[in-house]
């Protein structure tokens, strides 16, 4: 029997699936209503908080070409629910022509509140990562998205000029369209993080979007929070949208985490200070 040729055996790939929604127990405590997860992908659950906290954790330590992975949260009437992560996801280097995949969809059903605040993900050489995001909101839903991107170790001197993020968000508040956004990188990343409409050489950005009654309320003070590389403005009465730019990660997190501080009521998770 010939030997196989050693380009053509392809190395296995990370496929993780997560799904979890929660309730309202009582007036005052949201607690665990379904779980389901399996392969690489795995949730744990702290104690301690009066909403029900899941945080994501890939075991395969990070994301490559051919990986799927797939998120599912339902925050339950009149629940709050909290995402993150146990740490950054990265991106890693790519076998040529293979996307790694990540596929999230969140439900904030009546009078609930979803916290989406997954860590960064940090873009690495060669890379190759398609994201899309999809967020269904009830009129009296509330919820609160952060996604931040790092595009290389400044502090190791890396750049990445070899790399591709696509990357998609919808919000829908009763179907109808609430925010939409897309962001196409690559093959130079670095050279069009460097043009002065872009990021103007910063190589770190986040997008936090609010959605809640009290939005109006929290623009003039995050305003004045921002960095001259941010900016922050409502999309309607009830939608507060804010873009930040930073030259790297540490520089990024300076900025955001006072902000998240105070859109969550200073109940931020723990493992965004670790």
């Amino acid at each position: 029997m010939p030997d196989k040729d050693p380009g053509s055996v392809q190395p296995p790939r990370a496929i993780g699936q997560a799904m979890v929604s929660s309730k309202l127990r009582d007036s005052k405590h949201s607690v665990l209503n379904d779980l389901f997860q399996t392969g690489a992908l795995r949730m744990v659950f702290p104690h301690g908080r009066r909403d029900l906290e899941a945080v994501l954790v890939n075991t395969s330590g990070g994301i490559t070409g051919g990986d799927q992975f797939q998120v599912d949260a339902i925050a339950g009437a009149g629940s709050q629910l909290t995402l993150t992560t146990q740490a950054a996801e990265r991106a890693y280097k790519a076998l040529p022509g293979q996307i790694g995949t990540l596929t999230t969809h969140l439900t904030v059903e009546a009078g609930a509140y979803l916290r989406w605040l997954p860590q960064e993900t940090l873009i690495f050489e060669g890379s190759a990562l398609k994201r899309r995001l999809v967020a269904d909101i009830q009129n009296d839903g509330r919820f609160l998205m952060v996604e931040p991107l790092v595009f290389g170790r400044t502090a190791m001197g890396e750049t990445v000029h070899a790399a591709h993020l696509w990357d998609r968000i919808e919000l829908r508040r009763d179907g109808q369209p609430l925010y939409l956004d897309g962001l196409d990188l690559g093959p130079d990343i670095q050279a069009q993080l460097d043009r002065p409409a872009v990021a103007n050489g910063g190589c770190a950005m986040a997008s936090v979007v609010f959605v809640a009654s009290e939005a109006e309320g929290h623009l003039d003070p995050i305003r004045e929070m921002l960095p001259e590389t941010a900016g922050a403005s409502l999309l309607a009465e009830n939608t507060l949208v804010l873009r930040l730019v930073a030259a790297d990660g540490f520089q990024l997190r300076k900025s955001l985490v006072p902000i998240l501080d105070r859109l969550t009521g200073h109940t931020l998770p723990r493992s965004w200070r670790l």
